[in-house]
């Protein structure tokens, strides 16, 4: 028999290593939010700063619009690769080797000469995919009773992080007197504090590459056959794509209708915020429902209102339509993030769709842009490019209305 003393220290044993427990599921809660807060800033701080960028650099307009478009290409290539790095070295172990490229990205394209600019916009853009792909799955293996709530954290954290970079960079390099190169580096002190955060991920326990569950792990699931993947896949795709749209042309749409131009980036900007808000809740709600096909017929009533508004309507009513596109880009982004967990029975398989959906979503993001700006130029007029996102938000209805089934990729008919 032991002893009281023996049973004294095991007890204490036990509950050291339960608060260890306690203090790294916080410390992993915390580094996911600083974590999310790097996958926009980086990017929506850039296009502020584009103007101050070519004169300094020396570049035309063509190569300006790349210094946005690299990182979605890096998106779209790199993405069907980064589950089988994290499933080969371990999630954790991968998520912070890409946070140090993280920081060496924006250090580098901090640096002066557009050389330097663009590798640097390569290396982050590299090491964000890593973080888009991974951290779904690392949601769906550690809080699979609170998945909603954890991705509608890690959403809000994301976009809430892109809009005050987009609104302080210009700040930061005129006012402050940063000039371009200090408003973009800046950003490298928020990833530094990521690294802070999730080094303390490594020195705990090693957990499966997958989450045991039923049929989803007992034989293997080619994604890119699945029908149901292809429908979460295109739904992630148009939604990036309107998203991206919104972000490039809003301001000239609206300056096109009489609106200057310091207030047409504002609507931008409450666009954004006004997307903050359901990022959060459309999860939560989507966790909870057996199907999410309501929050998709919701999601797409306010784009096409929020859209023919932008077609139709007096300029007197563009801050409502904003605001309602703003709801709609908020249900689109919540239900897109959410359909990686419920749809897959396993962190693996939510890795592989996240890796395959943000593919060819930011493939089609990175589209998005050039071929509406392309038709503004052939047509002289934003009614075609309007029409286009109307006939966008319509077909994301359609296909996410199949992305929405209670089933899973492995077992969809």
């Amino acid at each position: 028999m032991s002893s009281p003393d023996q049973l004294l220290k095991k007890q204490d044993e036990i509950s050291s290593t339960g608060i260890r427990k306690q203090a790294t599921l916080w410390f992993m809660i915390v580094g996911i939010i600083f974590i999310a807060a790097n996958l926009r800033a980086p990017l929506t701080s850039v296009g502020p700063l584009v103007s101050l960028i070519r004169e300094n650099v020396h570049i035309s307009n063509t190569l300006a619009g790349l210094i946005t478009t690299v990182p979605l290409i890096a998106f779209a290539l790199l993405s069907p690769f980064v589950p089988k790095l994290g499933r080969k070295y371990g999630v954790e172990r991968i998520i912070l080797i890409s946070l140090i490229f993280l920081v060496i990205g924006i250090a580098v394209r901090s640096l002066f000469g557009a050389v330097t600019l663009y590798v640097g916009t390569a290396v982050l853009g590299f090491a964000i995919t890593i973080c888009n792909v991974l951290l779904p799955s690392l949601i769906k293996r550690e809080f699979p009773q609170q998945m909603g709530t954890m991705t509608g954290v890690y959403s809000v954290s994301m976009n809430l992080c892109g809009a005050i970079a987009s609104g302080i960079s210009v700040p930061l390099a005129v006012g402050a007197g940063l000039n371009w190169q200090g408003a973009l580096g800046v950003w490298g002190i928020l990833s530094v504090i990521s690294i802070l955060f999730w080094v303390p991920q490594l020195k705990a326990p090693a957990k499966p590459a997958t989450v045991a569950s039923s049929a989803g792990d007992n034989h293997q699931v080619n994604i890119w056959r699945s029908p149901l993947a292809w429908q979460v896949t295109l739904f992630m795709g148009i939604q990036s794509a309107i998203f991206y749209v919104l972000v490039a042309w809003l301001p000239e749409i609206l300056k096109d209708q009489g609106i200057s131009s310091s207030q047409s980036g504002w609507f931008l900007s409450v666009l954004i915020m006004a997307s903050l808000p359901f990022a959060f809740i459309v999860p939560v709600m989507a966790g909870r429902m057996s199907n999410q096909r309501l929050l998709v017929v919701v999601t797409t009533i306010l784009l096409l209102i929020g859209t023919l508004g932008l077609f139709y309507s007096s300029i007197h009513l563009v801050l409502f339509w904003v605001i309602i596109l703003g709801f709609g880009a908020g249900f689109a982004f919540g239900l897109s993030m959410m359909f990686f967990g419920l749809r897959t029975q396993s962190a693996h398989q939510a890795a592989e769709l996240s890796g395959m959906a943000q593919s060819i979503g930011y493939l089609l993001a990175a589209i998005g842009p050039a071929l509406i700006g392309y038709l503004h130029d052939a047509s002289h007029s934003w009614s075609v490019p309007l029409l286009i996102l109307v006939g966008a938000s319509a077909l994301l209805g359609i296909i996410g209305l199949g992305a929405a089934r209670n089933q899973f990729v492995g077992s969809a008919k």
